[in-house]
């Protein structure tokens, strides 16, 4: 049987106020509850008000991701039940999104804008809310279902990250939230496969916060499918969570179909409409993005793709490296390895950083000390150590930092974090 996965990501944007109110945006170390109103808490007559900012920035989403942007687009009542939801409805897009279509890697569906809904917590059998992050500012992305692994769908939503950052839109961190993943699974007999037929059913996998989590829950669903239907069964449609210490999905509820939602357009939202001009001055607002300056890096510099891939994502570091090149004659390869194993060099000048170079020659060569170092600097930095091991790829920077620290900067960063890396793989 073949895998049919697609992905729902969810983005808050990065704005001053929420999506419909003019409640404070900026919720992430807030008091529960500290940034509501009448709208955002969903009370009867309360009128939404959109925040053109996040429509803006929805739409240079749109573009960075190629994008058509629709000229006329609306917003609609999405209706269903949940506690996170008191007026019974968000309020989202559905007919007419902001942008149709686009293309990274592979054929994206749509690009939407909606309200976010309210924080649940469950503590010793009750269930509490916090409505700071309802109505938040919320851009989804909607792939087709055309991922052939897990693989593939981790280095897409990595790529979307990245572009989120780049063009300055949100800063997409999924400890705070701000970035969630949703994965629709299902899987293809050969029979339908040579029909050109898609399974009648999928199950979503719901919030997933990190990279390494989605891998894993899209895996142990795949596994629970495969043995239904070696059993004769077919996968019934729903939603699911993942269960990380039992390392499979349970069931949340049965999942939708559009037409159960009820859609109509927002009778208090007027239909938005936009000019070619607008459109224009949008395109001119996008930077270069990140595979276009990796692809600079690779042609002019020579350096590795892996380390052109984090340099282009990093502003700082992507300056020093170019700026320190522009006045050296230093080997880029050297100069990548330590702008990408040392954050804490990124914020040296030019000439602070050719000094750090040249005192650093002599380097520490003895595997089993690097080792001893390591080893000391895991020990010391738990916390950091289960960032990485949740897909936290700056941890390992930081990790690296601590290390070069002990050695007195007589550590080759790319030896010590190929070191640190195999430690941290057995552990």
């Amino acid at each position: 049987m073949k895998l049919v996965l697609g992905l729902e990501i969810h983005l808050h944007l990065k704005t001053d106020r929420k999506m419909f109110c003019y409640c404070d945006a900026n919720i992430y170390s807030a008091e529960p509850n500290t940034h509501t109103c009448p709208v955002c808490l969903g009370l009867p007559g309360a009128l939404p008000v959109p925040n053109s900012d996040a429509v803006r920035k929805a739409q240079l989403l749109g573009l960075a991701l190629g994008s058509k942007l629709n000229s006329k687009s609306r917003f609609d009542r999405k209706h269903y039940h949940y506690h996170d939801l008191p007026k019974g409805y968000q309020i989202s897009q559905y007919q007419e999104p902001l942008c149709v279509g686009g293309v990274l890697g592979i054929e994206l569906d749509r690009i939407h804008l909606e309200e976010d809904t309210a924080k649940s917590l469950h503590e010793k059998g009750k269930t509490l809310i916090d409505f700071n992050k309802s109505g938040m500012p919320l851009v989804e992305i909607v792939t087709k279902p055309e991922f052939k692994s897990v693989k593939d769908a981790v280095t897409f939503s990595k790529k979307i990250q990245e572009i989120v950052r780049a063009i300055g839109i949100g800063d997409a961190d999924m400890e705070k939230g701000q970035m969630r993943l949703e994965a629709n699974i299902s899987l293809r007999t050969e029979a339908d496969e040579k029909a050109g037929k898609l399974p009648n059913y999928k199950v979503e996998i719901k919030n997933i916060n990190s990279f390494r989590f989605m891998e894993k829950a899209v895996l142990a669903e795949i596994k629970r499918q495969e043995g239904l239907f070696a059993k004769g069964e077919i996968p019934i449609q729903e939603n699911r969570g993942y269960d990380e210490d039992k390392n499979t999905t349970v069931s949340q509820r049965e999942k939708e179909f559009a037409h159960d939602y009820r859609y109509f357009p927002e009778p208090d939202i007027p239909p938005m409409e936009f000019s070619t001009e607008y459109f224009e001055k949008l395109r001119g607002e996008i930077p270069e993005l990140p595979d276009q300056i990796k692809g600079e890096l690779i042609k002019k510099y020579k350096i590795k793709e892996s380390d052109a891939e984090i340099i282009s994502s990093n502003k700082e570091g992507l300056a020093l490296f170019k700026s320190v090149l522009a006045e050296t004659n230093d080997d880029p390869q050297l100069v990548a390895n330590r702008i990408i194993n040392e954050p804490m060099v990124r914020t040296l000048s030019v000439e602070e950083f050719k000094k750090l170079i040249k005192e650093s020659k002599d380097l520490i060569e003895d595997e089993n000390e690097l080792g001893s170092v390591a080893k000391q600097v895991l020990e010391e930095n738990v916390e950091a150590v289960e960032s990485f091991k949740n897909g936290k790829v700056e941890a390992l920077q930081f990790l690296v930092g601590q290390a070069m620290k002990k050695t007195g900067g007589k550590a080759d960063p790319a030896t010590m974090a190929e070191i640190l890396k195999k430690l941290m793989e057995v552990a």
